[in-house]
């Protein structure tokens, strides 16, 4: 790695560091809403049963989502956001597969 190069590494590291630490403010901060899972599958008027099989998860993990002991993660995130902005297509897609 050029000298220059790692320069940069290490004072962005020092920087993350005192971010963290709270001594100085980032520059930018992503806020994202989270998914209320439960409000979404009331929505569209699935059971949990429905729901899980509808978006391959097991059932114990649409429920541990729905009563807050675990959040979704990766592509179920995406996928729940997803059907959260536009469930009818998402569903027509899925019914057919």
């Amino acid at each position: 790695m050029k000298k220059e190069l790692f320069k940069e590494l290490t004072a962005s590291i020092k920087q993350a560091g005192s971010i963290r630490k709270g001594l100085i403010k980032p520059s930018r901060v992503f806020n994202y809403r989270p998914i209320l899972v439960k409000q979404l599958r009331s929505r569209l008027r699935f059971s949990q049963s429905q729901f899980a099989l509808m978006i391959g998860v097991n059932k114990s993990t649409l429920q541990n989502w729905e009563q807050g002991r675990r959040k979704p993660e990766g592509p179920a995130k995406v996928l729940l956001t997803i059907v959260d902005k536009d469930p009818k297509a998402v569903i027509k897609i899925l019914q057919a597969s």
